[in-house]
């Protein structure tokens, strides 16, 4: 009887979740898919905690974490919370770009705000390019990330790791001179 409340609880949760607005159009289709060693699930403080290499699914998103707590509010899930060493989020915002990694040891991800709050050794990576610190808050909305160091005094510093946009460049404005020969003759002209 237990686990059939139990059941029912988290169908009507999943089927009421609401999709990351900054997902592929077609992640808001999929089914939402979560697997765990254990579920425990508390309708009075609508917490529902999955223990044991736990793995959320939809679409392009994945969280994966030792433990993932999801946070609802009447029929909206609110927050969800991965802890591991590391826990992971992935996703991929839209087509033409690439996945989105964020690592760190306690996620913390706020659905009405669409911020991912990362702490622990955190770090964002997308293609080549990270940023790293103790303490990462990225806004999916704004695609802004803000890095922190850990304030004591061996504490984690900020890394950021930005590669070169690859564009064509115009060529100089003297073509038929080597740089060293245009920028002397424009000095000794004055």
């Amino acid at each position: 009887m237990l686990i059939n409340s139990l059941t029912k609880a988290l169908c009507a949760m999943l089927i009421s979740w609401h999709p990351l607005a900054i997902a592929l159009p077609e992640d808001a289709r999929q089914a939402i898919h979560i697997t765990a060693d254990s579920a425990t699930r508390n309708d009075q403080t609508g917490i529902t905690l999955y223990k044991g290499n736990v793995l959320l699914s939809q679409g392009s998103m994945k969280v994966t974490g030792d433990s993932i707590e999801l946070r609802q509010t009447g029929t909206t899930i609110t927050t969800i919370i991965a802890k591991g060493r590391p826990a992971e989020f992935q996703q991929r915002t839209a087509a033409d770009k690439e996945v989105t990694h964020a690592y760190g040891e306690v996620l913390d991800y706020n659905i009405r705000t669409k911020e991912l709050e990362i702490t622990g050794q955190a770090k964002v990576s997308q293609g080549n390019d990270s940023f790293s610190g103790n303490r990462i808050i990225y806004d999916m909305n704004k695609s802004t990330v803000n890095a922190f160091s850990d304030h004591s005094g061996n504490g984690q510093r900020v890394q950021m790791i930005i590669q070169p946009k690859t564009t064509e460049q115009a060529p100089p404005a003297n073509d038929d001179k080597p740089v060293s020969e245009a920028a002397s003759g424009e000095l000794n002209n004055q």
